[in-house]
């Protein structure tokens, strides 16, 4: 059973263009499922949208997003953020500035459990030393106790990722949790979120580039290309047979680290092009429905 279902979103800048185009898609109870395209393609965009963190000048124009068996679009504001405080989390993109430099580590991870589930203060702190012993901090006293700024970017974002699982949620967004990380840390970040979210149970929308990434931790995907899914699969089936031909394009422009002689291949222009032409027809089609 999905436990996120996401169905015909439309999203747009409000009086502008489209964001996402009708996008559907389905994670299962403790699944992973990559979102992959080239920047600008939507896959922040869906991951915002689930959390309600959508920017002011974005707007919601249609679809549905299911969570846990509820539409969040039905119901009022309050009650939808409510219900996604208590469900889904974030692992955001920059460690570097997504933690606030002027509060130190311990609050960021518990005042979500004290203000939002209602825990005490007490269980709160243990929970967040529980969660840094998780994530392979040292010394997990010593860094609640600590600025952001005194911590590497490592470490920053293994904080990140304890505070997202803190209230042990059903679903966590990934966007790009390793982007701003040398390639050493991302090789570590990547198995400590694929091992906290095997314990754990957790559905994942992962976000990334990287065709790499979604062979190792993912289920399923969905490719996009200007904010419309062009193809949604099982990673197996992808690697072995990507059906449309932006997909393959995708794949094919991977480096192949097998092979280090081997010349970079961009997306022809052929296939951007076509996949041009298939967002225009979807546009029209909008219009004219």
């Amino acid at each position: 059973m999905s436990f996120l279902r996401i169905s015909n979103l439309s999203v747009r800048l409000k009086k502008g263009p489209p964001l996402l185009r009708r996008v559907s898609l389905q994670v299962a109870a403790g699944d992973v499922h990559g979102l992959v395209g080239e920047s600008g393609a939507g896959k922040s965009m869906i991951g915002k949208a689930v959390l309600g963190i959508l920017p002011p000048s974005v707007e919601v124009t249609g679809g549905e997003i299911w969570l846990d068996g509820v539409d969040l679009l039905s119901l009022p504001l309050a009650e939808r953020r409510r219900r996604i405080g208590a469900t889904a989390a974030l692992i955001p993109q920059d460690p570097l500035t997504a933690l606030n430099p002027s509060h130190r580590i311990g609050p960021q991870i518990t005042d979500r459990l004290v203000d939002i589930l209602g825990w005490g203060r007490a269980d709160a702190n243990s929970r967040a030393l529980e969660l840094l012993a998780e994530v392979q901090i040292p010394d997990p006293a010593r860094v609640l106790r600590s600025y952001p700024h005194e911590l590497s970017g490592g470490m920053r974002q293994r904080i990140l990722i304890a505070s997202a699982f803190a209230a042990e949620p059903k679903l966590i967004v990934a966007d790009e949790p390793t982007t701003a990380l040398d390639v050493t840390v991302q090789k570590q970040i990547l198995k400590l979120i694929a091992g906290m979210q095997a314990r754990h149970g957790t559905a994942l929308l992962f976000v990334t580039h990287d065709l790499g990434v979604v062979s190792k931790v993912c289920q399923r995907l969905s490719v996009l290309y200007a904010g419309m899914v062009v193809e949604d699969t099982s990673v197996a089936d992808f690697f072995a047979a990507p059906r449309h031909a932006y997909s393959a394009a995708l794949l094919a422009a991977t480096p192949k680290y097998t092979d280090p002689a081997a010349g970079l291949q961009p997306v022809p222009d052929a296939v951007i092009a076509q996949v041009r032409a298939e967002v225009a027809a979807f546009d029209r089609g909008t219009r004219h429905g």
